[in-house]
């Protein structure tokens, strides 16, 4: 039954194919039939996973798996406070897991929830309302004003309808529909004029259409169906963690078989050396290490909802830091989603009104200087008309107050709702209470009642003037006009398309006066109407004529001739103010902003150059030119194409793929249905909270709560501090793991006694190397990161020299830790007390050296480039550590159970000493490499970054 083409084909043509009559519809029984062969008309979901299923499959993760096996290592040592310790961290992360993919798979539902959920239906002859998931195709339905639309369906007969689009096509001001055929077949949705699709919303006018698809059969079935088919994928920081996951392992398991290896050949028992060489793979794996990625996550979280940025996954935070280009949608991203006019033309001279969005207050000047539209005679007579004949009405926010003011009520208290009125809000009238002026009605009508609105003219048009007929917009006239009464005058009031309205003007209102209408003056008139069009300004022109008396037009061809010409108005919606400044700083962080629109091109090209979006030479594309293409030019072309325009759901995902093959760590930006596919497939979806469908957000990871581009900035200036805290705490963690490593692999190898004891090596994993760690996730930001180019997104958790920093300091590390406690050992050797001395001396030196060292983590150069004061949080980690360590050493209880003894003043001189060399050694050394390189004419960050 289904039909292909259906904008292709006449009402004829799509009634027989679908074996239904327009006038009559479908009998009951037919559409019974149909019903159970086609299924409802809803979008249907994926099969789920039971939530048990969506659990156990958190745990399959490589980096939780070795986690496991340290809690199985943990348990043969018999240190079952670590083995909880994990399984605890295991369990934690495995729930947070599970909360954010539940989460995630609401997109459907939330899709479903669009679909009308009443359609007026012929059937059998007679009208009657029925719930949209019994509509079948060859159903006639009826659509007015208000309604959505419950199918997709082809329109066979149309009255000044509108459709807005913009949730699915991107389409900024509703689309009038027709119901005549549209002969090309490779059209993009926006430009199929005589049909309309399941979730749109009907603005104006009335309508009667054939349903040729329901269900996942339908535009917004085929969204569905791409979100359900849609990898997300997985983030830049869940593969660097599993790498690290892997080597660690690897190493943990290389060291515990040359251990004991090495213990058995130097005469070792078996079972003792095996016990060695398993502690030492337990001190090889981080175990803190994933808690403490949530816990940075979790507080850069926070950071950015006080940025008015709402993460709904943890893992993408960071992946913000890495993002290399945005694919920003225009419509309500870019732009503000309300048409505005920005100029007037009349009397040969240019008036820009300044004002953004519904808020009528702005002013109109003329040459820069304001002037007052009401002692102009011409832009009197152009404001009264676009107040009369327009049917858009200004909504006051709640709570909005009128005043009075020289013995005139104030306008914002008229309490009518038509003809482009200022209406506040009945208490009762609850569910369209608002927090800001907005329009109801048509978005170009309602830019001309906010225009009026400021003028101040509204309420005296009003006021002074009743409707008395009207002729309708279509597209055929490209013209609306009404009658309006005075008393005894009568006005023929007249707006639409410039040039088909000049077709009917005869004369111009020139400076206050009427004169005819030459050929040098219409010629001034198109001059000015062309120059709007290229500045991607829709332009509307307005006319008007006394009646006669008596005089009766009966119909709008009869109505609209013998006009006086009256002036031009552009308008478009505008640019957010923000939004340029944040491109900037975007592109200052090496990030490329593409737009991706369903508007038109010129329009689209327009709004890209006043924002900075669209460099000289940079390239715009349409839907239709991006169809022609293969994946493969597409690759290759997206490095200079900036702007796409006229585009549908199949194209933005293959724009976002495209980069991706390139390369790139793709950010999508979108508020629309439309947009919820290619949202989900790039490495990070960004929603607008405000204006984003629910769908949209549920795709995304981020939401932008105040819809503010430059949020966007903001957000990638946090997730690159989260990213390289994370990284300083790697660094941290492992350079202190490998001097505890290496501290006990020598130690053995050269035939000495174990420097530290298990219980030990637990402490310090659990408490030196958790508390400092924690506190380096929410240290502040260098200087000059928002200064840098994004990261590549393929580069090592270990890249840029942080695998060489972990090794030179851990080794160092290692080394001083064992060289202290051969120097106390060293006293006497053969007693076992002085051998606790020793151990004890080496834990403290251990402790006291990743202490200092936590500091010079803050740093890619080295401790003396930054405040080691500024992170009060890691200051007072470190005193906390200071003083645990202190309690295991000085309170008698614990001694015994930590193998420790009291040190005296010379033993901690020792401590200290061995402790804050390998801190300073190559701390000392970054500042005297960088002052070679100052002598030597090198400056800047990068080369600084490389020292040490």
């Amino acid at each position: 039954m289904e039909g292909k083409a259906w904008h292709q084909q006449d009402a004829g043509s799509v009634c027989e194919q679908l074996q239904t009559d327009v006038a009559c519809g479908l009998s009951a029984e037919e559409a019974e039939r149909r019903l159970a062969e086609c299924g409802a008309n809803e979008l249907s979901e994926e099969r789920k996973i039971s939530p048990v299923a969506q659990f156990v499959g958190q745990f399959k993760d490589f980096m939780v798996l070795v986690l496991v096996a340290a809690v199985l290592i943990s348990g043969l040592l018999g240190e079952y406070l670590d083995a909880v310790t994990i399984l605890a961290i295991i369990v934690m992360n495995g729930i947070l897991g599970f909360i954010q993919e539940y989460r995630a798979e609401k997109s459907l539902r939330a899709l479903r929830q669009l679909a009308s959920p009443m359609a007026r239906v012929v059937r059998d002859g007679r009208m009657m309302m029925l719930p949209a998931r019994e509509l079948v195709p060859g159903d006639v339905i009826v659509l007015e004003s208000g309604d959505r639309v419950p199918a997709d369906v082809r329109f066979v007969e149309t009255y000044s309808l509108h459709v807005e689009e913009s949730a699915l096509t991107g389409e900024s001001v509703p689309v009038e529909k027709h119901h005549e055929t549209v002969p090309d077949a490779d059209v993009p949705l926006g430009d199929r004029r005589n049909m309309g699709f399941m979730g749109t919303m009907v603005t104006r006018g009335t309508g009667r259409g054939i349903v040729v698809r329901t269900g996942m059969e339908t535009e917004m079935g085929k969204i569905a169906h791409l979100i359900q088919n849609t990898d997300a994928g997985t983030t830049p920081l869940q593969r660097r963690l599993e790498q690290l996951g892997k080597i660690l392992i690897g190493v943990a398991v290389v060291l515990t078989v040359v251990v004991v290896l090495a213990g058995i050949m130097h005469g070792q028992p078996v079972y003792g050396m095996f016990l060695a060489g398993v502690s030492l793979a337990v001190a090889a794996i981080p175990e803190g290490l994933p808690a403490i990625v949530t816990i940075a996550l979790a507080l850069g979280v926070q950071r950015m909802i006080k940025r008015r940025a709402i993460v709904r996954k943890l893992p993408s935070v960071e992946t913000l830091g890495c993002a290399s280009v945005i694919c920003s949608d225009k419509t309500g991203t870019l732009t503000q989603n309300k048409m505005t006019v920005t100029h007037l033309w009349q009397d040969g001279r240019l008036t820009e009104v300044t004002g953004t969005g519904y808020d009528p207050h702005g002013s109109f000047l003329q040459d820069g200087k304001p002037v007052d539209p009401r002692k102009s005679e011409s832009l009197r007579r152009l404001l009264q008309i676009a107040v009369l004949c327009n049917n858009a009405c200004l909504v006051a926010p709640e709570g909005y107050g009128g005043r009075e003011q020289d013995g005139e009520t104030d306008e914002r208290e008229r309490p009518e709702s038509k003809g482009g009125r200022r209406r506040r809000k009945d208490k009762s009238d609850q569910a369209e209470i608002t927090k800001e002026w907005t329009i109801q009605g048509d978005p170009t009508e309602g830019a001309l009642a906010v225009l009026a609105a400021k003028a101040g003219v509204a309420g005296d048009a009003l006021s002074v003037y009743e409707r008395e007929k009207e002729f309708p917009f279509d597209s055929e006239r490209k013209r609306m006009s009404v009658i309006a009464r005075q008393g005894g005058k009568r006005l023929l009031l007249c707006k639409g398309a410039p040039d088909e309205l000049l077709d009917r003007c005869t004369r111009l209102l020139w400076e206050g006066h009427v004169m005819p209408l030459t050929g040098t003056l219409r010629g001034k008139i198109l001059t000015a109407n062309e120059g709007m069009a290229k500045a991607a300004l829709r332009v509307i022109g307005f006319a008007w004529r006394e009646l006669k008396p008596g005089e009766d037009p009966g119909d709008a061809d009869m109505a609209e001739l013998q006009l006086t010409f009256a002036g031009l108005a552009g308008m478009i919606d505008p640019p957010r103010k923000e939004v340029r400044s944040a491109i900037s700083l975007s592109r200052k962080a090496g990030i490329k902003t593409v737009m991706i629109t369903g508007d038109h091109q010129a329009t689209a090209a327009a709004i890209a150059s006043q924002l900075g979006i669209l460099p000289k030479n940079g390239l715009t594309v349409t839907g239709r030119e991006l169809s022609a293409m293969s994946d493969a030019e597409l690759e290759k072309r997206a490095e200079d194409i900036y702007v796409y325009a006229r585009v549908s759901p199949e194209h933005k995902l293959r724009i976002v793929r495209a980069l991706q093959k390139r390369g790139h760590v793709v950010a999508m930006t979108g508020d629309g249905v439309n947009d919820a596919p290619a949202i989900k497939a790039a490495d990070i979806g960004i929603a607008m909270g405000t204006s984003g469908t629910d769908v949209a957000k549920e795709a995304s990871s981020l939401v932008l709560s105040d819809d503010n581009y430059s949020t966007i900035v903001a957000a990638i200036e946090e997730g690159r501090g989260i990213y390289e805290n994370i990284r300083k705490f790697i660094r941290y963690l492992l350079a202190s793991n490998v001097g505890e490593i290496l501290t006990m692999f020598l130690a053995m190898m050269m035939g000495m006694p174990l420097p530290l004891v298990p219980i030990q090596i637990l402490w310090v994993n659990l408490v030196t190397d958790g508390l400092p760690a924690m506190a380096l996730g929410v240290d502040q930001p260098e200087k000059e990161l928002m200064q840098q180019k994004p990261r590549n997104a393929r580069e090592s958790i270990f890249a840029r020299r942080l695998g060489w920093k972990i090794i030179s300091r851990g080794t160092l590390i290692g080394l001083c830790t064992l060289a202290a406690f051969w120097i106390v050992l060293q006293e006497n050797p053969d007693e076992a007390a002085h051998l606790v001395k020793a151990q004890t001396v080496a834990f403290a030196t251990l402790v006291m050296a990743q202490l200092i060292h936590v500091f010079d983590c803050r740093s890619s150069r080295s401790i003396f480039h930054r405040n080691p004061l500024q992170n009060r949080y890691l200051v007072l980690a470190v005193l906390s550590s200071v003083l645990l360590l202190a309690g295991v050493l000085y309170i008698e209880p614990l001694q015994p159970i930590f193998k420790t003894v009291a040190l005296d003043a010379a033993e901690w001189l020792l401590v200290l000493v061995f402790a804050a060399f390998p801190t300073f050694f190559f701390g000392i050394g970054s500042v005297l490499s960088g002052r070679r390189r100052a002598r030597g004419g090198i400056s800047g960050g990068t080369p600084l970054r490389r020292a040490a």
